[in-house]
């Protein structure tokens, strides 16, 4: 899958994650809504309507009281009005009514209001008779009682309503709380899952990243092995792929330039020593004698056949130390007493550029075992380098120290330093931070393939214009 399908897919899940929190968040609303607009539109109007008709029932019996006591048929007329809008409210309570309770109590008041109705006309009728006494007693007794009875009814109404609305408040309640866990719960597994997809993505291209710029910085030290494992088919995978197939055509290219320049080498190597065979039995005059100006060429033929003939041995011990072909021959030998003749050698060459040239031993035992032969090439190579790249007047200094599990060799110099910039590339063949001062580039790598073949390791210390310190560890056993 490519990257930007990951990346795509990551955002949908998050989308559709959130796309469900707003769905959950509307259905919370329309409940909350449903149950606001319930109240308003019908327990409100119900309640105005039982409060009006609760209040009603004492002004509707004070009038029948007046009008059977004072006869006034104003009073009756005013009872009558009265008496019908209390209908009409009970009879439009019967719309809003909802629960059980509500029904039953509204029935219950309808009943007892109609039955006091009838009462009332039976008061009004022996009144018309003239029978006073019946009339009042009615109103003592049954309209009294029935009107109570609708008070009380109403008063149970209301409370029903109230229940009612305790109930519908308490549900909005509840919906509201669902509606923020739900929101809660969406938002933070929608954060999770775009932070968990975040970070898997991200992991998986820094890990990437990280192990091509790895591998990319070991293919620029040269020490590239094997190719990159391939976990993915996305973008960084494809680039994994092309870093791979880059790789092998350097490592290709590198087999040939190696194979080449052992093959030239190897080819180079019997003719000049040939040429300069010949030159120095020339000089000797083994043929005859020779003039003055003849000696001299004869001296730059051996001179310059020479120097070419260590440049192809050079190349050749290059090639066998990258192959892996050197086999040392390892023999008992002190370390210090190595060093010292080392540098006793190379003392002729630092009288002649005017460098001190000094030697320190730090410990008591250098008993090593390693190869003495090329363990003193790699001495006469640091040395060699240290002389040519200090100033006259300078300071060498070779030491070798005891440092428990592993030995240190070190050649310190107060030259012109190695700029930083080379510093990475110092121990590659054919390298050079100073190629004005002349030599091959390729003494530091010998020193390096040298080292680790005795399992060791070598390092540089270096500030430009201040000196270097070049150090070789070796390991005890």
């Amino acid at each position: 899958m490519r990257l930007a399908s990951k990346i795509f897919l990551t955002s949908v899940l998050v989308i559709v994650v959130l796309a469900g929190v707003a769905v959950l968040s509307l259905r919370a609303i329309d409940s909350l809504v449903s149950a606001n607009r319930e109240i308003v539109t019908r327990t409100v109007p119900a309640l105005r309507l039982t409060v009006s008709a609760r209040e009603a029932i004492p002004p509707l019996m004070r009038l029948e009281a007046h009008a059977i006591v004072l006869g006034d048929p104003l009073y009756a007329t005013a009872w009558t009005e009265r008496a019908a809008q209390v209908a009409d409210d009970l009879e439009r309570l019967s719309e809003y009514a909802q629960s059980k309770w509500e029904t039953m109590h509204l029935r219950e008041a309808s009943t007892a209001f109609d039955g006091y109705r009838r009462v009332v006309a039976q008061e009004q009728a022996l009144l018309q008779l003239g029978d006073r006494a019946r009339a009042a007693r009615l109103i003592d007794v049954d309209a009294r009682l029935l009107g109570e009875r609708v008070q009380e009814r109403l008063d149970a109404l209301m409370a029903a309503t109230h229940t009612r609305i305790l109930a519908v408040q308490a549900e909005a309640a509840r919906v509201e709380g669902r509606m923020w866990t739900a929101v809660l719960v969406a938002l933070g597994a929608a954060v999770g899952l775009a932070l968990l997809g975040a970070a898997v993505i991200a992991h998986r291209m820094t890990r990437s990243v990280d192990l091509l710029s790895s591998a990319a910085a070991e293919v620029a030290a040269g020490k590239f092995r094997g190719p990159i494992a391939i976990e993915s088919r996305d973008e960084i995978g494809s680039l994994a792929r092309s870093f791979n197939s880059m790789v092998g055509q350097l490592r290709r290219m590198e087999a040939t330039r190696r194979e080449f320049f052992a093959t030239v080498s190897h080819e180079l190597r019997s003719p000049l020593t040939s040429i300069r065979g010949a030159a120095e039995l020339l000089r000797e005059g083994v043929p005859g004698p020779l003039t003055d100006k003849q000696k001299r060429l004869t001296d730059i033929i051996s001179v310059s056949s020479g120097r070419l003939l260590g440049l192809v041995n050079q190349i050749l011990e290059m090639s066998r130390l990258h192959a892996g072909l050197v086999e040392l021959d390892r023999q008992s030998l002190d370390l210090a007493e190595l060093v010292d003749r080392a540098v006793e050698e190379l003392h002729p060459r630092a009288a002649e550029a005017g460098v001190t040239l000094e030697c320190e031993r730090i410990g008591e035992s250098f008993a090593y075992c390693g190869d003495q032969e090329r363990l003193h090439q790699l001495v006469v190579n640091l040395g060699a380098n240290a002389i040519r790249f200090t100033e006259r007047g300078g300071r060498v200094v070779t030491r070798v120290i005891d440092a428990g599990p592993e030995f240190e060799l070190q050649v310190e110099d107060t030259g012109v330093g190695i700029p930083a910039d080379a510093l990475p590339h110092i121990f590659d063949a054919f390298r050079q931070a100073h190629r004005e001062r002349g030599g091959t580039g390729l003494g530091l790598a010998i020193v390096r393939g040298v080292a680790e073949a005795h399992e060791g390791r070598v390092t540089v210390e270096s500030r430009e214009g201040k000196g270097s310190r070049f150090t070789v560890l070796l390991p005890r056993t």
